[in-house]
């Protein structure tokens, strides 16, 4: 839709001048910037509670947390290292801030990146935002949305479906863990998107749309279609919530050799990785099974 925000993301870079040869600015999980061989990773995020979040199904260091870890997906997504975060946050003046930096403090250590800086303001509602720069060393690049090609096999890191569960049980006043986890916790693949760049990983992205909307940028991007063979559903989840419920921030990944990818993730100590189908030529091909895979997922909207 015109007021939906890849709407208009396509019309805010139309209007921007254009990267230099070997950058990638907008339109991928991050920016990729700097010299073949050593490309810098940049990307931003923003958690606002009530839209992202909420607070009473939730503490204040899990939305700490959660901002980082949502950041971090990004560059998960590209293949690469978290090595530095910033952190804003504008927030009413009774936020416990302590309770919210000591989330954040705790995800910075958990992918061991460097909390480096930031700025704090008073505001109406509390709003958090995380800056990454990372790095993805040597070759192969970074993996973007663009390089898929058909016939590459198609894989998940995990089963889907998890977050968007916890969120419908937490909301009914039921506390599974599993499911609170995941929904409170998210976790950045960062081991996995590392493993599937160095075995050849052509496209690559991160849950956090919905597997349907998340499949369809990789498919847009590299102007190829996909059939799926099955949606891996997380214990506890519906279809419904694993095919569009998203926030889940498994990698999709589309890779030729499948052997190579599931070796490589052995290899790192990695689950692993869920084989869910193929690309195809036909750019306008979204078949799961043998039906039409449905157009579904979140997006941002203005009027």
């Amino acid at each position: 839709p015109a007021g939906g925000e890849f709407a208009f993301i396509d019309r805010l870079t139309s209007r921007l001048p254009g990267p230099p040869a070997g950058e990638i600015w907008i339109g991928d999980d991050a920016a990729v910037l700097g010299p073949v061989g050593s490309r810098t990773l940049l990307t931003t995020d923003i958690t606002a509670a009530g839209v992202h979040a909420d607070l009473a199904l939730m503490g204040l260091d899990d939305l700490g947390w959660r901002a980082v870890a949502t950041a971090v997906s990004d560059i998960a997504a590209m293949g690469g290292r978290a090595d530095h975060i910033l952190v804003a946050v504008a927030a009413p003046p009774s936020t416990d801030l302590d309770t919210l930096y000591a989330g954040v403090a705790e995800a910075a250590a958990a992918y061991s990146c460097s909390f480096v800086g930031g700025d704090l303001s008073n505001a109406p509602d509390l709003v958090v935002v995380v800056t990454v720069q990372g790095t993805a060393d040597g070759e192969p690049g970074p993996v973007l949305r663009s390089g898929a090609h058909s016939g590459d096999h198609l894989f998940v890191t995990g089963s889907l479906g998890a977050s968007a569960a916890g969120l419908r049980t937490l909301r009914a006043g039921v506390e599974d863990p599993a499911l609170a986890e995941a929904h409170r916790r998210p976790r950045a693949r960062l081991a996995e998107g590392d493993a599937a760049r160095r075995a050849g990983a052509t496209a690559m992205i991160d849950i956090s749309d919905g597997l349907a909307a998340d499949l369809a940028h990789i498919a847009r991007a590299s102007a190829v279609g996909f059939r799926l063979d099955t949606v891996p559903v997380a214990p506890g989840a519906t279809v419904e919530e694993a095919v569009g419920g998203g926030e889940d921030y498994e990698l999709v990944m589309a890779v030729p050799d499948a052997t190579r990818l599931t070796a490589a993730f052995t290899a790192a100590g990695l689950r692993p990785p869920i084989r869910i189908g193929v690309c195809t030529s036909d750019p306008s091909q979204r078949q799961w099974e043998d039906r039409e895979f449905p157009p579904t997922g979140f997006e941002h909207h203005w009027s």
